[in-house]
């Protein structure tokens, strides 16, 4: 059965990585990644802090969650994944130097149990050594053992990618849908497909079920294939500011030190935001946390236009938290991020089928969504790719995600 999958990043490349290996008659020649950025995971799937979690999610997600979890484990165990995309047990830990709210307090808001799962005092030497700490900051635990771990998204999301087009999977790149087409029945058969760079080039695909993970694109996706559509998809863009950096005080050799593994930090700024601080293997350090439900949407992620104040809020944030005792500047910065993160309405995503009386098409396979997933997009990837492709093949779900429909 032809499947065609619009948006290439994480949670696409996902669904075509288990849809691949699914116990089906589906080959992997007959799946088509359709992806409108002239670059790959340009957005959140490549910059966003790659913060993985077991079981900080509210009920409805909390299956889906803990399966996620379960299989970032498992595909990095069978895949070497701690060298090829960074993944490393992880501590998760708030900083409380100044009143206001954390950035695991934003994270948990409407998506995540209410209260930490433990709380102690660091010891003397216990935590990470890249922190710097002002007299009187108090750091606490507020991640349960084993149940937090850390990934690069855009190695992952590369891996995943890389892996669907060598098992044959068709990867249509920079293109955009335009339309659905149907047969003499009414059902759809195929959707026509234009470059992004040269509109006057179009193609069709055929489609047997179509899947949506554009990411916070997404309701524009769908209002363009299906113009007569009434409904809206309650998904909403929040822009999000982000710095990766290389410090002297985070090595190779510092991943066994100590408590050993990486490290989040949440933790509160006076100028009001919630920084969100993130150690990877390798020696890198990514912080954010100054987002924006205000800043527009680009038409693609590639037009995206980086705020120098917001840049300039981070460094300062950076210097404080991560710099050295004497103010002497000593860290590097390797890439400034600005990435749009899809919000799901009430704080969940949507995953699920529309249904084809809503949609005013028929269809064979289905028309189906999966995206909204705000902050937890990386974390909830592979948990989403894995159900997605068994509710696609009509198999019992390994995740309940009956409160995801749209």
């Amino acid at each position: 059965m032809a499947t065609v999958i619009v948006g290439a990043g994480i949670i696409g490349s996902a669904t075509a990585f288990y849809l691949t290996q699914s116990p089906s008659t589906t080959t992997a020649s007959s799946i088509h990644l359709v992806e409108s950025s002239p670059e790959l995971f340009a957005s959140a799937s490549g910059h966003a802090a790659g913060f993985l979690a077991r079981d900080w999610f509210s009920p409805s997600l909390a299956s889906l969650g803990a399966l996620s979890f379960d299989l970032h484990k498992e595909l990095s165990e069978h895949n070497n994944g701690a060298e090829k995309w960074g993944y490393c047990r992880s501590t998760g830990t708030s900083l409380a130097e100044v009143k206001g709210k954390r950035g695991d307090e934003w994270l948990r808001d409407g998506t995540s149990r209410a209260e930490a799962a433990a709380t102690h005092d660091f010891k003397d030497g216990y935590g990470p050594a890249w922190l710097t700490r002002s007299r009187g900051g108090n750091v606490e635990v507020i991640s349960e053992d084993d149940s937090t771990a850390q990934v690069d998204p855009l190695r992952l999301s590369r891996f995943l990618l890389s892996t669907c087009l060598e098992r044959g999977v068709q990867l249509h790149q920079p293109c955009q849908p335009l339309s659905i087409n149907t047969d003499s029945a009414g059902k759809i058969s195929s959707i026509t497909i234009a470059s992004s760079v040269d509109p006057s080039k179009q193609t069709s695909i055929s489609c047997s079920r179509l899947i949506i993970t554009a990411g916070a694109w997404t309701p524009r996706v769908f209002k363009t294939i299906f113009p007569k559509f009434r409904k809206t998809i309650p998904i909403t863009s929040l822009a999000g500011h982000s710095l990766l950096i290389r410090s002297p005080r985070w090595s190779i050799g510092d991943e066994t030190k100590g408590d050993g593994g990486c490290h989040a930090v949440f933790t509160t700024d006076e100028t009001g935001y919630s920084p969100e601080i993130f150690s990877r293997l390798g020696g890198e350090i990514y912080i954010a946390g100054l987002n924006s439900a205000t800043l527009p949407l680009p038409e693609r992620a590639t037009d995206r236009k980086i705020s120098e104040k917001s840049i300039g809020v981070l460094k300062a944030t950076a210097k404080r938290l991560l710099g050295r005792d004497d103010g002497d500047d000593d860290l590097e910065i390797l890439r400034e991020g600005l990435c749009f993160r899809p919000v799901g309405g009430n704080g969940v995503p949507i995953v699920g089928r529309v249904d084809d009386g809503v949609l005013g098409v028929k269809s064979e396979g289905g028309v189906w969504i999966a995206a909204g997933h705000g902050p937890w997009g990386i974390s909830l990837s592979l948990g989403t790719g894995k159900v997605m492709s068994e509710m696609l093949e009509g198999r019992q779900t390994s995740a309940n995600v009956r409160r995801l429909a749209l």
